[in-house]
Parts: structure tokens; sequence; C-alpha cells
């Protein structure tokens, strides 16, 4: 019987795993597996779904799958001294479906990318030039960071807020890779403080433990400029 029993739970076992990592995919990873060869989205489509629809074959060229987007060093000389160029299914098409993307970040002596998540990718970044402090803080409220260098490589697990900041005297700059086509980017202060609505004031204050004036000094300095 106890014999009977065992096998009756490696079973249980076995058919929660095939649920888990073959029926319900999304739930282990960033983006859903493709299901052809290529899908290049059509980003002017009228029909929205999660992704993008596919063009026809026919009008597929190979600069679906090409961007120099990445070449040249980004204008860093903005508030936070650094300039992110994505290079995602928005600016190549055939990365519909593929599930990974990236981006470099370009960084002036003092920049930082400021705290934000990726909801759905994991990001690892790569130094190409100069000195970064970077890190992440878990939902226990736990600071994981490092300062890295020229060649080194670092993880910032998925959803999880994280920052990078040059810590070098020259000019840093960086490769970072995602597990999905659009990763998606909520940055902490401008989400909160720059959005369309604007968030009430008396609900900052009392989050940030500051008064509404200095909410409203915030505000002012985030708010896009026209």
């Amino acid at each position: 019987m106890a014999k009977m029993m065992s096998c009756f739970h490696q079973l249980q076992v076995a058919t929660i795993a095939v649920l888990v990592f073959v029926v319900f995919p999304s739930i282990v990873q960033a983006d859903p597996d493709m299901l052809q060869d290529i899908c290049v989205a059509d980003l002017a489509a009228a029909t929205r779904v999660n992704g993008f629809v596919c063009k026809n074959n026919n009008n597929v060229t190979a600069d679906d799958f090409f961007s120099k987007e990445l070449a040249n060093a980004g204008n860093t000389n903005n508030l936070m001294g650094s300039l992110v160029t994505a290079a995602n299914v928005m600016k190549i098409p055939g990365l519909n479906t593929l599930g990974v993307s990236i981006a470099r970040i370009d960084y002036a002596v003092g920049g930082i990318n400021p705290p934000h998540t990726h909801p759905r990718a994991t990001e690892i970044v790569f130094v190409m030039e100069g000195t970064l402090d970077v890190g992440f803080i878990t939902t226990a409220n736990v600071l994981i960071s490092k300062t890295i260098n020229k060649g080194e490589v670092f993880v910032f697990p998925r959803g999880l807020v994280h920052f990078q900041k040059n810590a070098g005297y020259m000019p840093a700059s960086v490769i970072a890779a995602f597990n999905s086509q659009l990763q998606g980017t909520v940055s902490i202060a401008n989400t909160l403080f720059a959005s369309t609505p604007p968030v009430a004031d008396d609900i900052l204050a009392k989050a940030f433990q500051i008064d509404n004036k200095e909410v409203t000094e915030i505000k002012t300095k985030l708010a896009p400029k026209t």
C-alpha cells in the first residue's frame, strides 16, 4: 500500500510539472514560444493581439531583422545623465515571437539609469566601457549590489526594482539583453510623479513622508519637456 501511495504521489508531481511547463508555459517564461519560423510584426496592423500580428512573408526583407540603432553612443545631456537606446520589436519587427531584445545604455560621468522595473523580462547587462554601481532590491527589501567593470556582466531578475550608476571618471556604456521582445519599463519616479493624469499630491506626500510642496517641486522637475 505504501509503495502504491508513493507511486501515486510521484504521478501527481509529474502531472503538475507537465501542466506548469507544457500546458501553462507563460508561467515560467517571459514570452510564449513561437509556432513558426518567422512572424515579422506588422506594426501598422489595426488588429491587436498579445504581441503583434504577422505581416505577409512575401513582404519580409532582411531589414526586418536588422538595426543600427546601437552603433553610436546616445546623448546623455539630460536630467539623469543617461540614455537607453532600445532594439526591441518596435525597432526590429523580426523579433516578434522570438522572445529576445537588447538595448544600449550610455552614461555621462555621475549619470544614473534611475530605479525601474521590467515587468516582462529578466535583464543581463554587459559593460562595454567604464565602471558602474548596479543593484536590485528583492521583495524582502534586501539590496543586492555590486561594482562592475569593462567586460563584466550583472543580472537583474524579472520585475524587481533595479538601477545603474556611472561610478567612474569617464563615460560608461553597457549592452543590456532581455528575454522578451518588448520588456516594458516602469520608471519608479516618472511613473509616480509624472503620470497622466497625475497621482494625487496627498497620496504621494503620505507615501514618501514629504509635504505637498515637495511633491509639486518633484512633479515640476520630472514633467515632460515640451
